[in-house]
C-alpha cells in the first residue's frame, strides 16, 4: 500500500500533478535537482538543528531511529507523556507522519513543523496574516492521525519559523470573506485528490505554471504540454481555467479557430468564473500564438511619463533569511543608451546593519537623482520597501515610500503595462521571457531570482569575489531588461 504523506499533500497544493509522477512516471526522465532547491533543503535541515538545539525544555530526539521502530518508540513516549518528541513517526490506515515536533497539550500531543520562512504570508502579528495552505496540509495530516489513534490535543498545529515565532495554525477557523473556508477543509479535499491518484483512479495532467523550473519534472512535462497544445502554454491561462475549458477546446488552436460568440450569453459565459472579456482576451492570445512570426501589439492606447533621468529598478532577496542583499539600479540620460551605468548597493553581510546601510544609500540615491522615473517589473520592489521602511523607520517615513511609488514618480511595467495594455506570442510574461523575445541575452548562462540567492549563500559561506561579480552582472542584466522591454513596447 502507497500511503498518503504530508510531503505528497504539500506537491498536491503546488502542482497535482506532480505526485503522479513521482509515483509512477520513470525516474531517469527527471532533471537534476535545481541548486536553489537544493539549498532550500540545507538550510531547512540546518535551521531545524538549530532550532532543536536552543530548545531548553527536556526533548526526545528519535532523529536516529526509522521505520517500526521510530514509529513504536514515538507511541511509547506519547503513552509515557513525553512533553516533546523530536522527529516522530506516526501512522495509522493509509495515512502516514513524521512530524517534526509533537508537544505535550493537555491529555494529548499537538504537532509542530520547523520552517526556514515565515509561517504565514504576511505579517504574522497583523490581521492581514494568512496561513500557507501546503504547511496547512501538512499539519492537518498530523493531527488528524493524532485524532485516530486517540492522541491528539486539539486541532490547533503550530509552525516554528525562520523569524523565531511560534505560530499557530487553526485548522477550523474561517479563512476568506466571499467564500469561506477551513484549513482542515482543505486537507479533506487534498486527502481525498491523493487517494485518488495513489488508487489510479484520478488522472492528472500537467499544466505550465510559474514554479515550473525549479521542478524535476519540468522538461517531462514541457514536452507533453507542447506535444498536445495545451491552452496553459497561454499567459496567464491557468489549470483552474483550462479545466473548465478544455472539453470546448482540446489545444490551443481549437480556441484559436473558434467562434467564442456561441460561448457567450450576455454578461457571462458557459466557463465558470471566465468573464467574456476575459474568454475573448485568451481567444486572442490563442491566434497570435498560432500566427507564424507574430509580434507583440497594443491593446490600449499608452502613454509613458518623460524624464531626462530615467532610472532601471531590481532587488534581490533571501527569503530564507527575510534579508534584502541587493538594490541595483540603471541610469539613463535623455533616452541615450549610451548614457547608461549600472549603480548597486549591495550588503556584504548578512547583519541588519548591512541591510539598513544598503537601504539608506539607495533611498538617498533616488532621492539625489530627483527629478527622475523610476521603472521596475511587478510590485515585489514596493513591498521590498515597504518591509524595509517597517524595519529600519529612520531612513525614511512610509508616507516617503508611498510617494515614490505614486503613478507620477513611477511606474510598474508589469502590472501597469504589459498585462494591461499588450499582447505577446509567448508562454509568459516573464522579464525573462519579454526581454529574449526582444532579443536581450543575459551574460550569465543560467539567469534566476533563484540561482542569486544560491549564489549570494556561497558568498556569504566563501567570500569569493567572482560570486559577488556574478550576482551584480546578474542584477545588472536585470535592470537592462527592464530598460529594453520599455523601449521595445514604446516602438509597438
Amino acid at each position: 500500500m502507497i500511503p498518503i504523506t504530508a510531503a505528497m499533500l504539500y506537491d498536491l497544493i503546488q502542482c497535482e500533478h506532480r505526485p503522479t509522477m513521482d509515483l509512477f512516471s520513470d525516474p531517469a526522465k527527471r532533471n537534476e535537482i535545481n541548486p536553489f532547491v537544493k539549498l532550500l533543503w540545507e538550510k531547512g535541515t540546518t535551521h531545524e538543528r538549530d532550532v532543536i538545539a536552543g530548545i531548553e525544555i527536556p526533548i526526545l530526539d528519535l532523529s536516529s531511529y526509522s521505520g517500526e521502530e521510530q514509529e513504536q518508540r514515538t507511541f511509547d513516549a506519547m503513552c509515557q507523556g513525553e512533553p516533546l518528541i523530536y522527529r516522530g513517526r506516526i501512522t495509522v490506515d493509509d495515512l502516514l507522519g513524521e512530524p517534526p515536533l509533537l508537544r505535550r497539550e493537555g491529555n494529548g500531543y499537538v504537532a509542530g513543523s520547523i520552517k526556514c520562512g515565515s509561517g504565514e504570508y504576511g505579517d504574522s502579528d497583523s490581521d492581514d496574516s494568512k496561513p500557507k495552505k501546503h504547511y496547512g496540509v501538512q499539519l492537518a495530516l498530523y493531527t488528524d492521525i493524532l485524532e485516530r489513534l486517540n492522541l491528539a490535543g486539539s486541532r490547533r498545529p503550530l509552525v516554528w519559523d525562520i523569524h523565531g515565532k511560534e505560530v499557530t495554525y487553526d485548522l477550523e477557523k474561517l479563512q476568506g470573506k466571499q467564500n469561506p473556508w477551513t484549513m482542515w477543509d482543505v486537507y479533506q479535499k487534498k486527502l481525498k485528490q491523493a487517494r485518488k491518484i495513489v488508487a489510479k483512479s484520478y488522472q492528472t495532467t500537467p499544466a505550465y505554471g510559474t514554479g515550473c523550473k525549479l521542478c524535476h519534472w519540468y522538461s517531462t512535462c514541457l514536452a507533453e504540454l507542447e506535444k498536445s497544445d495545451d491552452l496553459t502554454l497561454l499567459p496567464n491561462l491557468g489549470r483552474a481555467r483550462r479545466d473548465v475549458m478544455v472539453d470546448s477546446f482540446p489545444t490551443i488552436s481549437d480556441l484559436a479557430a473558434a467562434n467564442i460568440r456561441e460561448f457567450i450569453s450576455g454578461t457571462k459565459t458557459k466557463f465558470p468564473r471566465v468573464s467574456p472579456a476575459t474568454l475573448h482576451k485568451l481567444y486572442q492570445r490563442a491566434k497570435l500564438n498560432k500566427t507564424d512570426s507574430a509580434s507583440p501589439y497594443l491593446t490600449a492606447a499608452t502613454s509613458f511619463l518623460h524624464s531626462e533621468t530615467e532610472l532601471f529598478f531590481d532587488t534581490e532577496v533571501d527569503p530564507m533569511r527575510d534579508f534584502c542583499y541587493l538594490h541595483g539600479f540603471v541610469e539613463r540620460h535623455g533616452g541615450d543608451n549610451a548614457t547608461e551605468r549600472y549603480i548597486p548597493f549591495f550588503a556584504e553581510v548578512v547583519t541588519s546593519e548591512a541591510e539598513e546601510r544598503a537601504f539608506r544609500e539607495a533611498w538617498q540615491y533616488v532621492n539625489n537623482r530627483q527629478p527622475c522615473i523610476i521603472y521596475y517589473y511587478s510590485k515585489y520592489e514596493r513591498t521590498v520597501w515597504r518591509k524595509l521602511q517597517h524595519k529600519y523607520p529612520l531612513v525614511c517615513d512610509a508616507e516617503d515610500i508611498e510617494n515614490l511609488f505614486q503613478p507620477c514618480e513611477s511606474v510598474d511595467l508589469y502590472y501597469d503595462i504589459v498585462r494591461k495594455a499588450t499582447e505577446w506570442p509567448t508562454r509568459d510574461y516573464s522579464i525573462k521571457t519579454l526581454a529574449t523575445f526582444l532579443g536581450f541575452k543575459w551574460r550569465d548562462p543560467l539567469p534566476s531570482g533563484a540561482a542569486s540567492i544560491e549564489w549570494f549563500n556561497r558568498w556569504i559561506e566563501t567570500g569569493d569575489i567572482s560570486i559577488k561579480k556574478r550576482i551584480l552582472t546578474y542584477n545588472e542584466d536585470d535592470c537592462v531588461a527592464t530598460r529594453v522591454l520599455l523601449d521595445g513596447i514604446r516602438n509597438l
